[in-house]
């Protein structure tokens, strides 16, 4: 059976110190990505020149700071794959990562997408102080997260895209509604993703980032509690 063509969809905003690792976690994957998109969203780092200097299958897209939601689904647009992966631009996958999740897609024709195992690393240039404050944070797993997601491209077309009104939880919007559409996913015990902690994702959580979850969240409990109609 012929390994089906894969897109990984990389958004980047001023994102120079971890870039590079995160590009060669997708080229060093036991069964590599055919394209790699990374989509510049208006760093003003040297983002773009680390991502110029790998070449094929490297290529860079840019716009101006609409947001990762608009990153990604820029990158979607442009996707020649078969298959879509999504990865942060300061986050690192397994190396079989996609390997295993293709070949999940390729036992089960009727799977959509697939999801594997995250946990969390504190990022090994932090200063001591620093480490402590991620400590308890790095504890923490999960599956739900977009790095982790492998999913076919025509399903992908079939939910639609992310909703550029979310600049940080995009992706817990993005679900929400892949579930409500019937969205047939399995989850791997395979550890697949591994999330960088360090100190410039934790402060835009906590700013910004805050609000805007507890906003969405209170959107997805309207949705539920809307009575039907009809």
């Amino acid at each position: 059976m012929s390994s089906p063509t894969i897109t990984t969809i990389i958004p980047v905003h001023n994102g120079e110190r971890y870039l590079a690792a995160a590009i060669h976690s997708v080229l060093d994957q036991t069964l590599p990505p055919h394209e790699i998109i990374v989509i510049d969203d208006g760093s003003i780092d040297g983002s773009r020149t680390i991502t110029r200097s790998f070449g094929p299958p490297v290529r860079l897209l840019t716009q101006a700071n609409l947001g990762p939601a608009a990153a990604r689904n820029l990158g979607v647009d442009h996707a020649t794959g078969d298959l879509l992966a999504f990865l942060d631009a300061d986050d690192l996958w397994t190396p079989e990562k996609v390997a295993r999740q293709v070949s999940a897609l390729q036992c089960q024709s009727t799977l959509e997408a697939v999801l594997g195992q995250v946990e969390n690393f504190i990022s090994p240039d932090l200063d001591q102080d620093q480490h402590n404050s991620l400590f308890k944070s790095a504890t923490q797993t999960g599956e739900l997260h977009i790095g982790a997601l492998l999913i076919r491209r025509d399903t992908f077309s079939r939910i639609g895209g992310f909703d550029t009104r979310w600049r940080h939880g995009e992706f817990i919007d993005w679900w929400a509604r892949a579930t409500r559409l019937g969205l047939n996913y399995t989850v791997l015990p395979d550890l697949v993703l591994r999330r960088r902690l360090h100190t410039t994702n934790m402060t835009r959580r906590e700013q910004n980032g805050r609000r805007e979850y507890l906003a969405l969240l209170r959107e997805q409990l309207g949705r539920r509690r809307a009575p039907c109609s009809g």
